[in-house]
């Protein structure tokens, strides 16, 4: 290491954020970044040029054969397509009529539909979109706390990041599962313990959820110690009791939960991949947006037929069949619905369903790939550079050891998330910091540490002045609403997630326990 690495790596980071304060498109601020520092490394002798040439290797292992970042297409198109077929807008109308009349009933019903839409769709954006436009007004019209409102709105649509599935548990399982290996090499340990998807996905549910009942707590308490902000809906003689209510009910809330469990069960049960559930779940989303376009009976065939095709599947076996005659008949039966399913999806294509969905499922998955290439010259250029060595030593000489770097860590990811997207500090930081951290004793292992670093990263969509749930909803928010109403109403919630944090960081059986039993 020479005079020079220290102000090298220190440098990149700097770079790296002016750059992004400036708003320059994040993938090409941080490939930039790695290739300026890159050049400068090489034409100081710090960086051997040869260690560019690993590049092109690791981008073809990493990203392109990397099965499990295959998921993330197939979870975007899942999530605008439930967002694009009104999903969110039954679920509200049917949770607020159910929760209205009870103070602070309004607010509860948003968390309990963010909850819902976390696990169907994971899109913090369109979910803190939708439940600004259809319940922030409702909410202010009621009587509500414009601060009171605005906050669990925001929080609410920030759930997507926790519990699973989610975009961000994939970006990070994929990034902790490399730290991991990583880690246990740095230790002479050859024969590397591996750390799937599915094990993070079981970590995070039951943390997320405990911040769903912490959330409704904190509504509640607010009815009861400050009824004016949270008032009741008014009832009505068409009140929530009735039997075509809860018909209503029934109808917003089966399709999002049968699709939840499908996705969700089959992962944490292992019957399925990630990769190959997020693909049930797009198919789902499909058909389920063509009911909602008018065109229920084509879904219901691509239902039937794709469920056949599964049962099938896990009874026969084309391959070993000797019995001709099943085997001529199983084929058969196979390619009707085969044929049946594919006249489904054509029929969904001929819709009009598709090209608005599609369209937005590649410009987010274009965007986090363009991200995450650029964020790969990053990290490769700052480990020629010498970086990890000096992070490494830089939390070992941190006070109180293994805690002392900890907490630094966490502390140092809350400031960014101030500033930068969970994106650009699960593809930059984590890399660099989790396999020290890992390697460390009293770490609980890397589903532990990846969900606190999860549950970390939710709070960069809330914190003032960059949260992004708070640019989403000042877009569509009443020009009545004053921003800083909107920046006191999340507080509250922030401080909810950080003593979520603190029980995670002090009991990890919260995390660890349902993985254990699962796998």
């Amino acid at each position: 290491m020479t005079g020079l690495t220290p102000w090298l790596t220190g440098g990149m980071f700097l770079v790296l954020v002016a750059v992004l304060m400036t708003g320059f498109p994040v993938a090409f601020a941080i490939a930039g970044t790695g290739l300026l520092f890159g050049i400068i490394g090489v034409a100081s002798g710090v960086l051997d040029p040869g260690f560019l040439e690993i590049l092109p290797n690791r981008l073809f292992e990493n990203v392109i054969r990397n099965e499990l970042l295959f998921a993330v297409p197939l979870f975007i198109t899942m999530g605008v397509m439930l967002e694009r077929s009104k999903v969110a807008e039954d679920l509200l109308d049917s949770m607020g009529q159910l929760f209205g009349s009870l103070r602070g009933g309004l607010g509860i019903a948003v968390t309990v539909v963010g909850a819902l839409l976390a696990a169907s769709t994971g899109i913090v954006g369109a979910t803190v979109v939708t439940m600004g436009l259809l319940s922030l007004p409702t909410m202010l019209r009621r009587g509500y706390d414009p601060a009171l409102a605005t906050g669990s709105i925001a929080a609410a649509g920030t759930l997507g990041q926790i519990i699973p599935p989610s975009i961000v548990l994939i970006l990070l399982a994929d990034v902790m599962s490399s730290a991991w290996q990583q880690a246990q090499l740095n230790q002479m340990i050859f024969a590397p313990e591996p750390m799937s998807a599915g094990e993070l996905f079981a970590g995070a549910l039951v943390p997320g959820l405990i911040l769903v009942g912490l959330y409704i707590l904190y509504q509640a308490a607010m009815a009861l110690f400050r009824p004016d902000s949270s008032p009741a809906m008014p009832q009505t003689q068409d009140g929530p009791l009735g039997p075509a209510f809860y018909g209503r009910l029934l109808t917003a809330l089966l399709p999002p939960l049968i699709l939840i469990v499908a996705v969700l069960g089959a992962i944490l049960g292992g019957i399925a991949t990630p990769t190959e559930a997020a693909s049930v779940g797009a198919v789902g989303a499909l058909l389920l947006g063509a009911a909602r376009q008018g065109a229920a009976r084509t879904a219901i065939i691509g239902a039937l037929s794709g469920t056949a095709l599964f049962a099938l599947a896990a009874l026969l076996d084309l391959r070993t069949t000797d019995d001709a005659l099943l085997h001529l008949l199983a084929f058969g039966i196979l390619m009707i619905f085969t044929a049946a399913f594919v006249y489904a999806l054509i029929t969904v294509h001929r819709s009009g369903v598709l090209k608005e969905v599609l369209s937005s499922s590649v410009r987010l998955s274009t965007m986090i790939y363009a991200i995450l290439i650029g964020a790969a010259l990053f990290s490769l250029v700052f480990r020629g550079l010498g970086g990890d060595a000096a992070i490494e030593a830089m939390l070992h000489a941190l006070p109180g050891g293994t805690v002392g770097a900890l907490i630094a860590v966490m502390l140092l990811m809350f400031v960014l998330g101030f500033f930068l997207d969970f994106i650009e500090i699960t593809f930059v930081v984590v890399p660099i910091v989790a396999p020290v951290l890992l390697a460390m004793d009293g770490i609980a292992g890397p589903i532990w540490l990846g969900v606190l670093m999860a549950m970390n990263l939710q709070t960069s969509f809330l914190t003032p002045p960059f949260g992004f749930a708070l640019f989403y909803l000042r877009g569509v928010a009443d020009a009545s609403v004053p921003t800083g109403a909107m920046y006191r109403g999340v507080i509250p919630f922030i401080i909810i997630q950080v003593i979520a944090l603190l029980a995670i960081a002090l009991f990890p059986d919260l995390v660890l326990w349902l993985p254990d039993h699962l796998f």
